[in-house]
């Protein structure tokens, strides 16, 4: 059975920055995408990015030039750099291991 655990979330200011992690253990998937989804309140579950197992990764548009999504195969890990952290980044961001399954989520609160 796989498991990802995710961390690294927190409250910052506007502008500030913050690094998520997302560990894959027990069963491992290493050739599946994976990804970062947010959901903030009273919204849908949206995609932020991902990154194929050959490190290929894909943005949303409004994190484009923001977020920096890289994998770290040997570690079965992924990272989710987010940098000049807006109000309207705030979420529940969970990590997602494609086909396979979910993280339990981390919040990210950005301040005005």
């Amino acid at each position: 059975q796989v498991r990802l655990v995710e961390s690294g979330g927190g409250l910052v200011q506007a502008g500030g920055s913050l690094r998520l992690s997302c560990v894959q253990s027990g069963r491992i998937f290493a050739d599946r995408t994976m990804g970062w989804y947010r959901q903030a309140p009273g919204k849908e579950r949206e995609l932020v990015a991902e990154i194929t197992s050959t490190g290929t990764a894909k943005y949303a548009d409004d994190v484009r030039g923001r977020f920096s999504i890289s994998r770290n195969s040997a570690k079965n890990t992924i990272y989710l750099q987010m940098n000049n952290l807006k109000p309207e980044d705030t979420a529940i961001y969970y990590c997602n291991l494609a086909y396979i399954g979910w993280g339990q989520g981390t919040q990210v609160t950005v301040s005005s």
